[in-house]
C-alpha cells in the first residue's frame, strides 16, 4: 500500500507540473476510428515465467547473474497493454527460491492444464540452467541437486508431454534460455538440451537461445544486465520486431528479429533457433498499438478557381503556366486544382501585370479570383525578366533554387528599387532559407514601398510567428483584417498568434470569425480547438479537433510550394523543430490527437485518452510530450482500476520521454514515476 501511495503522490505532482501543453476537457466525445486496418483479436492468455540466477545447491562458479532480471523483464512485457496483453492474474512468476521443483510441477502440470482452453494462448518462459543426466535433458529448478539430477530437476520429456497432451490451447509458446556460460555444462550436454528444446517445436512455437553446440551469453552490457537472448526477445515484444508497422508482433517476426540481432551482437557465436514449419507464422505474440504506422493521406478533393477581370483579353497564369484568357463579364473557370497554395498572375500587353500572388485552394470548393489590370507598363523589361526568373526558381523549392531566386530578386530591385513584388518574394525566399533577419528586412521594404500591400503584410506576419515575434505579427495581421474584412486567413493567423500569447478569448473570437467566413477550411479549427481547451471549453475543443482532422484529411503535398504562413503552425507547441513540407500534415495531426488525448485524460476517460495518444504517436513517434501524456494515462488507469498491467506501458513511455528530452520540466516527475512503478512491479507476484 505504501508504494501505491507514493506512486499516487508522484503522479499527481507530475500531472500538476505539466504546463506547456496542459489540456483539459469536460465531456467525453468519441475519438475517430482506430488506425488499425482490421480489429486485432487477442486470445485469453496464460503464462508461466521462471527465472533462477542463484541456485540453492550449486557452487559459486555455477551461479548465474541475470536470469531473474530476465524473467522480471519478460513478465513486464507480457502483462503490458503494449506488449503481450496478458492479464496480470493470468501470469504466474517463479523467481529464485520460489522456483522449486514442486512449484514447477504444480504450475505446469496442474494450473496451466486446468485453466487453458482450446482457443487460448499459453506461454512458458524459462531462464536458468539446463543439465543432462543419464542421457536425458532437464531444466534445473532452484533446488536442483547435481548428485541427483534425475530426481531434483524437471525432465524436458515431461515438459514436451505436458505441452503436447495436457495443455489445451490454440497457440503454445516456449521461450527458453537454458544454457549459460562455458562453466555450466559440457558441450555434449548443451547439445542434448538444445536439441530437446528444438524438438518441442512439433507441438509449440519454441524459440530457444542457441542452437546445437552453442551456449547463450549474459552480460551487463545488455540493458544493464540481461541474457542477450532475453534482451532481444523483450525488445521484439515491445514492438521492435514489428517491421511492417501493423502493431502486431507475430511468431515469425519475433523469431527473425531475435535470431538476426543475437547473431549480429555475438558475431555469430550464438544463434537462436525455431522451426518455421511447425507453427503458425501469424501467431500473435504481442500487440503494440503505438507501433502502428499512420496511413498515407488520401488523395485530395480538388477545388476550382474562377477568374474574373476588369478588362478583356487578360491572359491568366497559374503556377507559371498559361491556363487561358479571361474577358470582362466572361469568367474563366479552372477546375481540378489540388488543395493548397497556387501562384496566379494576370497579364495584358502594355499594362503592369496583376500578380504574381498566392491564392489558397480549399478541397471541394470554388473560389473567385478578381484580376485588376490598372496601371500602364512602367517597369523595365529587364527588371520584370529578373523577377519572373526568380519566381520560377522559388516555385521549384529546395535551398539551391531559393538561393538562386534571391539573386534574381536582388537584380530586379537593383533595376527598379520600387518593385514591391520583388521585395515580397525576396522576403519569402530568405524565409525559406531560414535567414529571418534578411527576410524581415525584405518584407519591411515591400510594405514601405506599398503600405497597402496586404499580401506582404500577411507573409511578414507568418514569418514573425515562425520566429516568435508575436506582437509585431498581431499588429500586421490587424491591419490586414481591417483592410480585407472578408478574408479568413488573417483571422486564423490571429487566432494562432493570440493562442501563443495565451490570450485565449481573443484567439477563440478570431478563429470563430474565420470559421464563419469559411466553415469548410481546416486551419482555424485547429487554433479554435487549442484555445477552447486552454480556456476550459473542453467538449467544444474536442469537437473542433475532430473537425480539423476531418477537413484536413487529404494529401496536401500535391499543392506544390509550401505556403509561407504554414511554418508558423508549430511554434510554441513544444515541437522545437522546423516543419518540412512532407511533414506538416503528420505534425499537425499528431498535435490534434495529442490535444484530444490530454483532454480525455483530464476527464479521467483513460481508454479514450490512450487511444488518441496512440494515434498521435502513429504520426510522430518522437514527440516527448505525447509519450509523457501516454505514460500518465496508463499510470492513472492502473491507479483507478488497481490493475498493474498498465504499469509496464506507463514505464515504457516515461522512459521514451526521458530519452527524447531529459530536460523537460516534467522529467524529474517521470523519473520518480519510473522508480515507483519498478517498486510496484517488483512486489507483484
Amino acid at each position: 500500500m505504501k508504494r501505491w501511495l507514493l506512486f499516487s503522490v508522484v503522479f499527481g505532482a507530475a500531472a500538476w507540473a505539466q504546463q506547456q501543453r496542459d489540456l483539459k476537457i469536460e465531456k467525453e466525445t468519441p475519438p475517430p476510428p482506430a488506425a488499425a486496418k482490421v480489429p486485432v483479436h487477442i486470445p485469453r492468455s496464460y503464462a508461466l515465467v521462471v527465472g533462477i540466477a542463484r541456485y540453492k545447491n550449486l557452487p559459486g562458479n555455477l551461479q548465474l547473474q541475470y536470469a531473474e532480471r530476465d524473467a522480471e523483464a519478460i513478465y513486464s512485457v507480457l502483462i503490458s497493454p503494449e506488449g503481450g496483453n496478458f492479464r496480470a492474474e493470468n501470469v504466474h512468476k517463479l523467481i529464485g527460491p520460489a522456483a522449486t521443483l514442486a512449484s514447477l510441477r504444480r504450475e505446469l502440470e496442474q494450473w496451466l492444464p486446468s485453466v487453458a482452453q482450446d482457443e487460448d494462448r499459453v506461454l512458458v518462459y524459462f531462464a536458468g540452467h539446463g543439465f543432462v543426466a543419464g542421457g536425458q535433458p532437464y531444466l534445473a529448478p532452484y533446488d536442483v541437486d547435481l548428485e541427483a539430477i534425475a530426481k531434483t530437476a524437471y525432465p524436458m520429456a515431461t515438459l514436451g508431454a505436458v505441452f503436447g497432451g495436457k495443455i489445451r490451447a490454440k497457440w503454445k509458446v516456449l521461450l527458453a534460455d537454458a544454457c549459460h556460460s562455458g562453466a555450466v555444462t559440457p558441450e555434449s550436454d548443451v547439445q542434448a538440451i538444445n536439441r530437446s528444446l528444438i524438438d518441442m517445436t512439433r507441438s509449440v512455437f519454441s524459440l530457444t537461445a542457441s542452437r546445437d553446440r552453442e551456449r547463450s551469453f549474459e552480460s551487463p552490457d545488455w540493458g544493464g544486465g540481461h541474457g542477450i537472448f532475453t534482451y532481444y526477445v523483450v525488445k521484439g515484444l515491445e514492438g521492435s520486431a514489428d517491421e511492417n508497422r501493423d502493431g502486431v508482433v507475430t511468431a515469425d517476426e519475433l523469431a527473425e528479429y531475435v535470431r538476426r540481432n543475437v547473431r549480429e551482437a555475438t558475431q555469430g557465436q550464438q544463434n537462436p533457433t525455431s522451426d518455421r514449419s511447425s507453427f503458425d507464422p501469424n501467431m500473435l505474440l504481442a500487440y503494440v498499438p503505438t507501433n502502428i504506422q499512420a496511413e498515407a493521406p488520401p488523395p485530395p478533393k480538388f477545388g476550382a478557381l474562377i477568374f474574373e477581370s476588369n478588362m478583356d483579353g487578360v491572359e491568366v497564369f497559374v503556377n507559371g503556366k498559361s491556363v487561358g484568357v479571361v474577358n470582362k463579364g466572361a469568367p474563366l473557370r479552372l477546375p481540378g486544382l489540388p488543395p493548397g497554395v497556387h501562384t496566379i498572375k494576370g497579364v495584358k500587353m502594355g499594362y503592369e501585370p496583376d500578380g504574381p500572388r498566392e491564392e489558397m485552394v480549399y478541397p471541394g470548393q470554388e473560389k473567385t479570383v478578381t484580376i485588376r489590370i490598372l496601371v500602364l507598363r512602367r517597369r523595365s523589361k529587364k527588371a520584370t525578366d529578373y523577377f519572373d526568373r526568380g519566381v520560377e526558381l522559388y516555385a521549384r523549392g529546395q535551398a539551391a533554387n531559393y538561393r538562386r531566386a534571391v539573386e534574381e530578386f536582388e537584380k530586379a530591385l537593383a533595376e527598379d528599387p520600387r518593385y514591391s513584388q520583388a521585395a515580397l518574394y525576396l522576403g519569402r525566399a530568405y524565409n525559406a532559407l531560414f535567414e529571418e533577419s534578411k527576410s524581415a528586412e525584405a518584407f519591411r521594404r515591400a510594405i514601405e514601398i506599398d503600405p497597402d500591400y496586404m499580401e506582404a503584410r500577411t507573409a511578414f506576419a507568418g514569418m514573425l510567428l515562425d520566429t516568435g515575434n508575436v506582437d509585431e505579427a498581431i499588429r500586421q495581421l490587424n491591419v490586414v483584417a481591417q483592410r480585407k474584412p472578408t478574408d479568413a486567413m488573417p483571422y486564423y493567423l490571429l487566432a494562432q498568434a493570440y493562442r501563443m500569447k495565451e490570450m485565449y478569448p481573443q484567439s477563440v473570437e478570431a478563429a470563430e470569425q474565420a470559421v464563419r467566413m469559411n466553415p469548410s477550411i481546416a486551419e482555424p479549427r485547429f487554433w479554435l480547438a487549442e484555445s477552447l481547451r486552454m480556456s476550459g471549453a473542453y467538449d467544444k475543443a474536442i469537437q473542433q479537433y475532430n473537425e480539423y482532422l476531418r477537413l484536413s484529411n487529404f494529401d496536401s503535398k500535391l499543392a506544390g510550394q509550401l505556403n509561407y504562413y504554414v511554418l508558423g503552425y508549430l511554434v510554441g507547441l513544444g515541437k522545437k523543430k522546423r516543419a518540412a513540407q512532407q511533414d506538416i500534415w503528420k505534425d499537425l495531426r499528431s498535435l490534434a490527437y495529442f490535444g484530444i488525448c490530454d483532454a480525455h485524460r483530464k476527464l479521467s476517460n483513460f481508454d479514450a485518452a490512450i487511444e488518441s495518444c496512440q494515434r498521435a504517436l502513429s504520426y510522430d513517434a518522437e514527440d516527448p510530450y505525447v509519450h509523457y501524456a501516454l505514460g500518465l494515462c496508463y499510470a492513472r488507469k492502473a491507479q483507478t482500476t488497481g490493475r498493474i498491467e498498465m504499469l509496464p506501458a506507463a514505464r515504457k513511455h516515461f522512459l521514451a520521454m526521458l530519452r527524447l528530452n531529459s530536460e523537460m520540466a516534467e522529467a524529474e516527475f517521470a523519473r520518480k514515476n519510473v522508480a515507483s512503478i519498478d517498486a510496484v512491479l517488483a512486489q507483484a507476484r
